[in-house]
């Protein structure tokens, strides 16, 4: 992440698919969440193509579940520091979040 570069922040970075998080680290994050949890699943051509709703993830077991087997559809950037976690859009919300 080139903002945490440049605040000079120590990060690590984590490829979503090659390394996707559990189910007991999706909750972790959200417990940190400052964003509503549902915002976590991606609403692109993958979630319609397999006919998901807004309702199929409205809670955050729903959410977990979701994701735990369609990891594409986790929403990224994703920052997660040992208080609080965000979804980096924009991106000014990393600076603010790190800085």
């Amino acid at each position: 992440m080139r903002i945490a570069q440049e605040l000079g922040v120590d990060f690590e970075e984590v490829n979503y698919i090659k390394a996707p998080p559990d189910a007991e680290t999706l909750r972790a994050i959200i417990a940190k969440l400052e964003d509503p949890s549902t915002n976590l699943v991606r609403r692109d051509s993958m979630f319609k193509k397999l006919a998901l709703t807004d309702g199929d993830v409205e809670t955050d077991d729903q959410i977990i579940d979701v994701l735990v087997r369609h990891k594409q559809l986790l929403q990224r950037p994703l920052v997660v520091t040992k208080e609080r976690a965000i979804i980096g859009r924009p991106k000014d919300r990393v600076r603010a979040l790190l800085g």
